[in-house]
């Protein structure tokens, strides 16, 4: 939006919500920026664009790091789309110059942030996993695995602004809510509306009543080994009974087994649960590059040499049509239930 020579100022993060509630990843973000911003001196901003997004929910984002927060609501905003958001985001960073910009690498920021960076001509980084202040420059060290994870990669943004970058979730925990910490508030109204036809209303979310991948702590995903889309009720079914988000490999999805917001990967969601249980998936390493960052993954696939098993913390060897069923027993079991009744 702005070079160097410009001034610029502030470290905003971008809040995300579904219907109203926020998500966990706007606090995660506020932990990092809170570092960011203490460096350098300047305030640290939570923007949040959307809709029904009540007050309470707003000083929560104050008493967990925010110095502000920059709201934009209306009911077109309700649910994402990237050139919606973009419009607005895009106008709000014109108006108030920041000199970094953070969202989380969920499958929001994946796509707002290179969309808003190519409108902007600045720099992204994607992914990253460690942040910090250059003191010479005031510059942001933007890190991330590169060449397959085999080094890590600093990046730096100097001659443009804001320097933008996008975290992985769950890779840094909240702040302590402090119910003392005051800030202000700012309701901005909605920008000039573009020409009709550029501001897009609707979304496409994922089935219903299914839990974000994202901020899942249990994941159960399905492969090609599932054999025809039917059979995904193996998975969704468990996941149901365990409280788990439904996640799918590219193969699966490519076949239209499952939708797309299942996908997990390079080219799909990136996942930090605290575990992830990947059932009749071999392990494409763009697979692998989705879940790395799991806590403990578990394999379970008839082939032994599957990739999947090679990193898995626990595999199991075995047929998913027998394996499943074979689960349910033992979860019926520990609750001294011999009917299989879902609980």
């Amino acid at each position: 939006m702005t070079d160097q020579t410009q001034e610029t100022q502030g470290v905003w993060t971008l809040a995300e919500h579904f219907e109203g509630t926020l998500k966990g990843v706007s606090f995660e973000l506020l932990a990092r920026g809170r570092k960011l911003a203490d460096k350098l001196g300047t305030p640290l901003v939570s923007v949040l664009i959307g809709d029904a997004v009540g007050e309470d929910a707003l000083m929560t984002l104050i008493h967990q790091g925010a110095d502000a927060v920059y709201t934009v609501q209306d009911e077109r905003f309700r649910y994402f789309v990237c050139e919606s958001y973009a419009f607005v985001l895009s106008r709000l960073i014109e108006e108030y110059r920041p000199a970094i910009l953070l969202a989380a690498a969920t499958s929001t920021g994946r796509t707002l942030m290179p969309y808003v960076a190519i409108k902007g001509h600045t720099g992204l980084t994607a992914d990253c996993t460690e942040l910090d202040i250059e003191e010479a420059t005031g510059n942001l060290l933007q890190t991330r695995p590169a060449i397959g994870g085999n080094i890590m990669a600093t990046i730096k943004t100097p001659n443009h602004r804001p320097q933008m970058a996008t975290v992985r979730p769950k890779s840094s925990r909240p702040l302590a809510t402090d119910p003392n910490r005051t800030g202000e508030i700012k309701r901005i109204p909605v920008p000039s509306l573009p020409p009709q036809g550029t501001l897009v209303k609707g979304y496409r979310r994922d089935e219903a009543g299914s839990l974000g991948l994202e901020e899942a702590d249990l994941v159960i995903a399905g492969g090609r080994g599932l054999k025809k889309g039917e059979n995904f009720t193996l998975i969704r079914d468990l996941a149901r009974r365990l409280g788990a988000a439904v996640g799918a490999s590219r193969d699966a999805v490519d076949r239209g087994w499952i939708s797309y917001p299942h996908q997990v990967g390079l080219s799909g969601k990136t996942i930090s649960p605290k575990v992830y249980i990947g059932i009749g998936i071999s392990g494409a390493i763009q697979h692998l590059a989705g879940i790395k960052t799991s806590e403990t993954i578990v394999a379970i696939n008839a082939d032994p040499d599957a990739t999947l098993h090679k990193i898995a913390d626990l595999g199991i060897v075995g047929d998913a049509f027998q394996v499943i069923p074979e689960l349910h027993k033992q979860l019926d079991a520990r609750k001294g239930k011999t009917n299989g009744t879902y609980v």
